[in-house]
């Protein structure tokens, strides 16, 4: 498809135009998508005359693609016939920003400066070596006296060596004094220098590879134009992320602050642009554990020579008469989509997002909410119970689906993944282990020394004592979630008691799945005993 377009504009090139005119595009808006974003380029550019024209817009992005290419003129510019030109291009110099210019001229003083401090410096090292080199002549001198020498010639030479050595010293001396600060200054100037080079580099770069966009354009009259260029692009994207703070003293509170993360790779950088937001763990547990639903059934009980006849026949016939078990329900997984409205966040300021900027944070809103706290466990499978917050998103908006850090009292207790909540949806979310919540489930030994399951001929019994504590100086309320098997078949009856008895059954529609809820105070305990029987007929096996 791409292909036909390009042919397709190739061959609608445009036509032979008065000239050329050269322009680069400065970019205004940027909305972006889960996978994609939406640029909004703006050309301004002066038409010599009325009539036709060859607009050459030489900053495209390399990948850039025709058919994702929209093209709108100002009042009394007509747009024709466009196209990608990859090469044949005409020369152009990096374009540099207010911003860019400011600071390649700060590199260049800082640079002048260096330059300066290190020539004083090397002054001030040739006066010491000049210095000291006089000394070490004047030291070495052995020469013979001359011819004549009185004794007050030769006192008057030995004076002026002794007067010329000290001020070669003194000089010396006073040349190293000038050191320590011509030393201090070079590496001043360098620091700024390196400073300046750093908030250079820092800033966005123009310098990229590029396609040039041709455009055939007619100017109703001569004067300054302007051409709107909407493209779409791959390799950026976006996902927000939460923080949920979940707070107990003076009242249950559950506070969650928006971010986003923005990433892009388009190969240019947005520089001050208008951004629009389009929608579409520590690795300790912070959420209770799963229990899923457990099907028992009964069949013909095998006698033990069809057994051993079925072992001789291989082992792919004992893979074919085997009882096979019910499969878990795969988990669940939350991906990048939205259901729903659309949801658009405008970000307030203009931003700057660097070509391979990975996850830029920006911060959008807070939301408070008021949560049921309760302490939830499964003692089947956990040893302590978890805190869970059940919250209704009360917004007028969707909360889209993102990671979120989990916190309570301020203090981070794990990470989760929060799935869409619409408006008016209620959610649940685990903020982690509850260490003073201790929770035990046993099974009885029974008089004779049988553990709590018991298994007869057609008859299999089972009992469970299920103990709850709070040590902490904390009330709680607590529910605790158990299971029993079901059957969907006659012969295979199923029957429970519990004491005390559940507060509900068959919890989320799963069949055996059972709860108990009560508040438990600090230094509290509570226990629940839990017993089942299965029956089935006669001359058949439990499954």
């Amino acid at each position: 498809m791409r292909a036909l377009i390009v042919a397709l504009l190739v061959t609608t090139a445009p036509p032979a135009c008065a000239d050329t005119i050269a322009a680069t595009s400065r970019i205004t808006a940027v909305t972006v998508y889960p996978d994609g974003a939406r640029l909004t380029r703006e050309v301004s550019f002066t038409a010599p005359e009325a009539g036709p024209h060859e607009l050459l817009v030489t900053d495209m992005p390399l990948d850039s693609d025709p058919g994702l290419i929209r093209l709108v003129g100002s009042k009394g510019l007509q747009v024709g016939a466009f196209a990608l030109r990859a090469d044949r291009l005409p020369p152009r110099e990096t374009p540099l920003t207010d911003a860019q210019r400011a600071a390649k001229a700060d590199v260049e003083a800082a640079e002048a400066e260096a330059v300066r401090a290190q020539l004083a410096l090397e002054a001030i090292q040739a006066k010491v070596e000049a210095a000291e080199a006089q000394v070490r002549f004047l030291a070495s001198f052995s020469g013979a006296l001359p011819d004549g020498a009185t004794p007050e010639t030769i006192k008057a030479m030995a004076g002026m060596i002794g007067a010329e050595t000290l001020a070669a010293r003194q000089a010396a001396l006073a040349a190293r004094a000038e050191l320590p600060p011509a030393e201090k200054s070079v590496a001043e100037a360098q620091e700024r220098l390196a400073k300046a080079q750093a908030a250079r580099d820092a800033l966005p770069s123009a310098d990229m590879d590029y396609t040039a966009l041709s455009v055939a354009v007619t100017a109703g009259a001569a004067g300054a134009q302007t051409l709107t260029v909407t493209q779409y692009l791959g390799n950026a994207s976006w996902q927000p992320v939460y923080d949920l703070n979940l707070t107990r003293q003076g009242g249950d509170r559950l506070t969650l602050d928006r971010s986003v993360l923005v990433t892009q790779h388009t190969g240019e950088d947005w520089d001050g642009v208008a951004l629009t937001l389009s929608s579409s763990r520590p690795s300790e547990q912070a959420a209770p554990s799963q229990l899923w639903p457990e099907l028992r059934s009964i069949g013909p009980e095998v006698e033990p020579e069809a057994l051993a006849r079925k072992s001789l026949g291989g082992a792919d016939m004992a893979m074919q008469d085997a009882p096979v078990a019910e499969a878990a329900p795969a988990p669940v997984t939350a991906g990048m989509a939205l259901e729903g409205d659309t949801v658009v966040y405008n970000y307030p300021e203009p931003v700057t997002v660097a070509t391979g900027a990975e996850n830029l944070r920006l911060a959008l809103d807070s939301l408070d909410f008021t949560p049921v706290v309760k302490a939830v466990a499964v003692p089947r499978l956990d040893r302590t119970a978890f805190v869970t917050a059940r919250f209704t998103n009360g917004s007028d908006e969707p909360l889209l689906p993102g990671q979120a850090m989990l916190f309570r009292e301020g203090v981070l207790v794990g990470q989760t993944w929060l799935d869409v909540i619409a408006p008016g949806v209620e959610t649940d979310v685990g903020f982690g282990a509850l260490e003073t919540l201790r929770v035990k489930r046993e099974m009885p030994k029974r008089a004779g020394g049988e553990t709590g399951i018991f298994v007869s001929a057609n008859r299999q019994s089972e009992s469970a004592l299920i103990t709850v504590e709070n040590t902490g100086p904390e009330a709680w309320p607590v529910r605790i979630l158990d299971q029993v098997p079901y059957s969907e078949q006659d012969d295979l009856e199923i029957a429970f008691a519990a004491s005390p008895k559940p507060s509900e059954t068959d919890v989320d529609g799963q069949r055996g799945i059972l709860a108990w809820e009560f508040d438990l105070p600090a230094g509290g305990k509570q226990t629940i005993t839990l017993e089942q029987t299965l029956t089935w007929p006669e001359g058949m096996v439990l499954r």
